[in-house]
């Protein structure tokens, strides 16, 4: 375990961090669990003050099983609901950060600058209008596709259908030009590869893999390879190194899975999804054998060797996975990152760079920087959403 040093102390009062990826609001709506107090789960504003945070993405994700009721759309806006409830009762510690700028004036301001994101282009149910709207409420980060595929764009994973386009059809470009156009980062996590380069040809601006390992270290279908880290980087973006165990080593992913089917994890239950998935998380934890911590800094170190040290960054993917490595079990430890990568020589520009400077500047590029984006609004949830629930 990597112990923090005074020069890693000071880092991290300067709120270093930016975070890609992290699914804490749903906690917030199925759990009332309010993340401006010191919770259970992976993620909170004290906690993540705690670890140096000063920048997060808070992704709305939502369970393909309801597209088939029409309400993709409707769970995500009751997610995002929570992002506004969040910073009305915590105006002291988070600031909506809509551009490059805003995000300064948050940290400066010594708040936490906090970025609504959506996990899976079905959240739009095809329709661009919907994307608009969901900028108007603030949202600035999006992953176009999650495992499921949808009409316009394939997935990494494995069983598309006939219907599926190999890669990005055309109403999937004009996603990211719509994206590009209204200031939105285009993720390109959980894409098939044919789709990832399909995304970097449509796409002005620079794109974030916000939460992905190495195939080179480990073959998960969810990782990128080496020459996608490579396109990557010269396309300007950025990739965010995943907590995710099942992603960093092989041993990990057999090591879950093994679990996911002993009788104790099967009797796992609880009043809804977000509960039980909490329920099992916690039992992957205490039931597994320890990963080191030492794994993530592997697959920093192959982004930067293979991308170059100004396209790596962190996606923890917190309160989206069912266990951390060990030493990451929150977000109060993203410090031992920068006392690890300390310690394997990093020079402290660098590591800077790698916990968070690399985000911010393909974050700024997206969505805007200068005077101008400087006078973003973010739009009162009831005016800009008359379906929204109460």
């Amino acid at each position: 375990m990597h112990a923090l040093t005074a020069d890693t102390s000071a880092l991290l009062a300067t709120l270093p961090v930016f975070d890609a990826h992290v699914d804490s609001l749903q906690r917030q709506l199925d759990l009332d669990h309010d993340l401006g107090t010191r919770t259970s789960g992976h993620l909170d504003l004290v906690r993540g003050r705690q670890g140096g945070l000063g920048a997060v993405v808070l992704v709305n994700w939502v369970d393909p099983k309801h597209i088939e009721h029409g309400g993709a759309r409707q769970r995500t806006l009751d997610l995002l609901r929570q992002f506004h409830v969040l910073l009305a009762r915590h105006a002291r510690q988070l600031a909506w950060a809509g551009n490059g700028e805003l995000l300064r004036a948050a940290r400066a301001s010594g708040r936490i600058g906090g970025i609504p994101g959506i996990e899976g282009g079905h959240s739009i149910e095809g329709r661009l209008e919907h994307l608009h709207e969901f900028h108007a409420l603030g949202v600035r980060v999006m992953t176009l596709v999650w495992n499921n595929h949808l009409a316009w764009i394939r997935s990494c994973q494995p069983g598309a259908g006939a219907d599926v386009p190999e890669g990005l059809n055309e109403f999937g470009r004009s996603v990211v030009r719509a994206m590009n156009e209204l200031g939105m980062v285009v993720d390109v996590s959980h894409a098939g590869e044919r789709s990832f380069y399909d995304v970097l040809d449509a796409s002005a601006k620079p794109v974030i893999a916000s939460h992905s390992g190495c195939k080179a270290l480990h073959g998960h279908q969810r990782n990128l390879t080496d020459d996608q880290l490579r396109a990557l980087a010269a396309h300007g973006g950025v990739v965010g190194i995943v907590f995710c165990t099942a992603f960093l080593k092989d041993e990990a992913q057999a090591e879950d899975a093994r679990l996911r089917e002993t009788p104790e994890y099967k009797a796992i239950t609880g009043p809804n999804d977000t509960d039980v998935f909490l329920r099992q998380g916690e039992f992957l934890q205490r039931a597994a054998k320890p990963l080191s911590m030492e794994v993530v800094l592997d697959h920093v170190c192959h982004a930067v060797e293979v991308a170059g040290i100004s396209h790596v960054g962190l996606g923890s993917d917190y309160d989206g996975i069912g266990r951390t490595p060990e030493g990451l079990e929150d977000a109060s430890c993203y410090g031992r990152i920068a006392a690890g990568l300390a310690a394997r020589g990093f020079a402290r520009d660098d590591v800077r760079r790698i916990l968070g400077g690399n985000m911010e500047r393909v974050f700024g590029l997206a969505t805007g920087a200068g005077t101008r984006a400087a006078t973003a609004e973010l739009a009162p949830f009831a005016a800009a959403s008359t379906h929204a629930r109460s």
